[in-house]
C-alpha cells in the first residue's frame, strides 16, 4: 500500500510513479481528504485532551470539598459530556474517511524504482544475462506431445472431473512432479530456507495483504459460503504469517520457503497454451519469501534471485533474466527479475520465475514491522517462485528429450526420481 503520509507531503511523486506505469492519476482529492483526515484526528486528540483536563478539574474540585452535584461539578461534567458526544462524531468521520481513503489507496500498484527501464509492455523488458546453451532445431517436439507419448497426463479425463486448463498426472509423469517438489525444497532448505506447509485457502485480509485483493478478485477462486478464497500463489499466506505482528530485529532477514498448489482463473488468456502445462487453472510451485532489514533489501533481492536460478543451473536448464519495464511490473513489486527457461520445441523462453522487491508496500498492507533502537518501522518484503513446478517439467521434457522417443533426466533430479531416462 502507497504510504498516506507520502500522497499529503509529496503527491507529485506518486503521481509521477503511477505515470511511469501507465496509470494517468490525479490525487488532488485524495491528498486532500488525507489532510483532512489528519485535521480531524487533532481536532480529537484536542478534544480529548480538554475532557481529561476537564476530568482532572472535577475530581480536584470534589476533593476540595464540592459536592458531586454542586453546580461547578454539574457545569464541569456537563462541559465534559458535551466534549464526548463531539469526540464521538469526530470519530465516526474519521472512520468514513479513513474508509473511503484506504479503499482508494488499495486500488493503486507500488511505484516503481527510479532505475526500473521505462515501458509499456512486455517488449520493453531488458535482456541481462543467458545461462546455458539454448537446444535449437526444427526437429524438437513440444513437451504436450512428449507427455501424451510417454502417457504422463490426461487431459480429456481432467476436463470431465473438473473443466478445462485442468490436468491429471500420471504413472511417471505424478513421480517427476513429486520428485521435482522434493528436490527445490530439500535444494532451498539447505540453503538456509525455513520450509512452510501454508493453507490453500486463505482469507480477504490475506489477500488484500499481499496485493492480490481487491483489485484481482476476479482471477481467483473463492468458496461462496465463506470469507476464503483457494490461494493463487504461496506468497499470500506467507506475507500473512507475520500479519499485525512486530518481528524482532534480531530475526531479520527471515527466508521461508513453501510449497503449495496454487490456483488462478487466468482471466485474459483465452486461446494461450491451451495444451499442455504452461498455463492451467492449478499448478504446484515452490515460492520463495524473505523479510527484510529495509537497508539490506536491495542485496537481498540479489539473493533471492539467484537462488532461483540456481535451481535452474542444478537441472541444466538454459534460461535467460530479463528486467522487467515499468508497464510490465507486478501489482506489488518495485522491481522484478523474470527467469525464461528455454523451451527448444516451442523455440522460445518462457516464464518459470518472478523475482521481485516489494520494499514495505505489502508490509504496510499486512502492518509487519520490526523495532532497532527503540524505533518501530515497516520491513521489506521479496518473493521468488523456486520455481514453477508443471513449467519446470516442461523444460525437462523438452531439452532432455532424446532420438529413442525418452527423455534424459537431469543428474542432481535422478536421486530423487529414481532413474535417469522416462522411457516410452
Amino acid at each position: 500500500m502507497l504510504n498516506p503520509r507520502e500522497i499529503r507531503e509529496n503527491s507529485s511523486f506518486i503521481e509521477e510513479g503511477l505515470n511511469r506505469r501507465g496509470l494517468a492519476v490525479n490525487l488532488n482529492s485524495l491528498k486532500s481528504n488525507s489532510k483532512k483526515l489528519k485535521e480531524l484526528e487533532l481536532e480529537r486528540s484536542n478534544l480529548q485532551a480538554e475532557g481529561n483536563r476537564i476530568g482532572k478539574e472535577v475530581g480536584l474540585k470534589i476533593r476540595a470539598g464540592n459536592k458531586a452535584n454542586s453546580e461547578a461539578v454539574v457545569l464541569l461534567r456537563n462541559k465534559g459530556n458535551e466534549i464526548k458526544t463531539q469526540v464521538g462524531l469526530i470519530e465516526e468521520k474519521e472512520k468514513a474517511l479513513a474508509k473511503s481513503i484506504k479503499e482508494e489507496i488499495l486500488q493503486y500498484p507500488n511505484i516503481p524504482y527510479s532505475d526500473c527501464p521505462d515501458g509499456k509492455d512486455e517488449k520493453d523488458n531488458i535482456q541481462l544475462r543467458t545461462w546455458g546453451t539454448p537446444l535449437i532445431g526444427e526437429s524438437y517436439k513440444e513437451h504436450w506431445e512428449i507427455a501424451e507419448e510417454l502417457s504422463l497426463l490426461d487431459t480429456e479425463r481432467s476436463v470431465r472431473i473438473a473443466k478445462s486448463r485442468f490436468i491429471t498426472l500420471l504413472n511417471q509423469g505424478a513421480k517427476l512432479e513429486r520428485s521435482l517438489i522434493n528436490f527445490m525444497l530439500d535444494m532451498h532448505t539447505s540453503n538456509g530456507y525455513t520450509e512452510v506447509l501454508p493453507p490453500v485457502l486463505v482469507n480477504s485480509a490475506s489477500l488484500e495483504g499481499s496485493g492480490q485483493l481487491p483489485k484481482f478478485a476476479e482471477e481467483s477462486f473463492r468458496c461462496s459460503e465463506d470469507d476464503l478464497w483457494l490461494t493463487p500463489t504461496a506468497e499470500v499466506p506467507l506475507t500473512s504469517l507475520h500479519r499485525d505482528e512486530i518481528i524482532p530485529f534480531e530475526l531479520l532477514p527471515i527466508k521461508y520457503v513453501a510449497y503449495s498448489p496454487c490456483f488462478r482463473r487466468e482471466a485474459g488468456s483465452y486461446g494461450k497454451d491451451t495444451r499442455g502445462l504452461i498455463r492451467l487453472h492449478q499448478f504446484n510451485k515452490v515460492e520463495l519469501y524473505w523479510f527484510v532489514d529495509p537497508s539490506n533489501s536491495r542485496e537481498a533481492f540479489k539473493k533471492i534471485t539467484s537462488d532461483a536460478e540456481a535451481v535452474l543451473q542444478a537441472l541444466e536448464l538454459p534460461y535467460r533474466v530479463l528486467e522487467l519495464c515499468t508497464g510490465d511490473l507486478g501489482f506489488s513489486a518495485s522491481s522484478t527479475y523474470d527467469l525464461e527457461v528455454w523451451l527448444p520445441g516451442a523455440n522460445s523462453y518462457r516464464e518459470i520465475s518472478s523475482c521481485s522487491i516489494c520494499d514495505d508496500f505489502q508490509a504496510r498492507r499486512s502492518s509487519i514491522r520490526t523495532k532497532r533502537n527503540k524505533q518501530t518501522q515497516l520491513v521489506h518484503t521479496l518473493n521468488a517462485s523456486g520455481l514453477a513446478i508443471g513449467r519446470t517439467m516442461a523444460a525437462i521434457l523438452e531439452n532432455g528429450q532424446q532420438s529413442d522417443g525418452s527423455v534424459k533426466i537431469p543428474k542432481a533430479l535422478v536421486p530423487y526420481f529414481g532413474e535417469a531416462l522416462l522411457k516410452p
